[in-house]
């Protein structure tokens, strides 16, 4: 297939970018070559002539979509119906990258695939806005949600706090916020995987099993080898302008039953992570 792919140089696309190269065409796109939002977006992409759209890129900064909701709605809900729009003039399908801030975490369970959404930001609405448009606009999709991205190819949580662990010796870290850790060299495998299959719909995608912020930074910690107290506090002592959902676990349940097995669980692919960047030497 000819794949064109949007968010190509963020920390997920440039672990996905290789894994479809070795059996797809892609083309992998980001706001250097065009920007989505632009008036021009749509022929941009179908001037490209790809067979599937894999539309990743986003304004994926939290507390900035705050501060500037009416970028945030640009980039991810204009930005992507444009892109939806070029899909339907081509007849493609589309793989559209969401997040577990559709969701209000008042569950005390996983959240199912079809479960109620209710943002509690403009992080969250903006991109259940690019959801609603995939779902009303195209027949073949898949809408892919997953949750507390970590990689080495890019800046993350992870990656912060063995920093801030090393040059401080102590880091503070919230303890009552539970969601499902998702190493992006993980998910692009899964991803890759889901383009070749005609199994279209909504699926949550996230590693294996769930822990509070605390609960990561202290593994993460611990498998650095780096002698750092990991303080827990309440979210109410971390000061943010945004409101996060204090149980976001993703359920893989349709991933699960359509492709038979689970991805690996966090504290193992946290791991591997931590081995590939060589955090016990330096920094990232």
């Amino acid at each position: 297939m000819r794949i064109l792919v949007t968010g190509a140089g963020g920390m997920l696309g440039r672990d996905l970018v290789p894994v479809l190269s070795e059996r797809h065409q892609v083309d992998g796109v980001d706001l250097d070559d065009f920007d989505l939002t632009a008036p021009g977006a749509v022929h941009q992409i179908t001037s490209r002539r790809p067979e599937m759209v894999m539309h990743l890129a986003a304004m994926t900064n939290v507390d900035g979509c705050e501060r500037d909701p009416e970028r945030a709605m640009l980039v991810n809900g204009q930005g992507t119906r444009n892109a939806v729009e070029a899909c339907r003039e081509l007849g493609i399908p589309m793989l559209y990258i969401s997040t577990d801030f559709v969701f209000d975490g008042t569950k005390s369970e996983p959240y199912r695939e079809d479960d109620p959404v209710n943002p509690l930001g403009h992080y969250g609405r903006s991109k259940l806005a690019g959801e609603e448009a995939v779902r009303q606009l195209l027949r073949e999709y898949y809408i892919v949600r997953t949750s507390w991205l970590f990689g080495p190819s890019g800046r993350n949580f992870v990656s912060s706090i063995l920093n801030k662990a090393r040059e401080n010796g102590e880091v503070r870290v919230v303890d009552d916020q539970t969601g499902s850790p998702t190493y992006t060299a993980d998910l692009a495998g899964a991803l890759a995987e889901l383009t070749e299959s005609d199994k279209f719909g909504v699926y949550h995608l996230s590693n294996s099993g769930s822990c509070t912020w605390h609960g990561f930074a202290s593994e993460a910690v611990r498998l650095a080898g780096i002698d750092a107290r990991v303080v827990p506090i309440k979210s109410t002592e971390f000061q943010t302008p945004t409101r996060r959902p204090g149980y976001s676990v993703l359920g893989n349940y349709n991933w699960i039953g359509n492709f038979g097995r689970p991805l690996r669980d966090w504290r193992e692919a946290l791991a591997d992570y931590v081995r590939l960047t060589e955090f016990t030497g330096g920094k990232q």
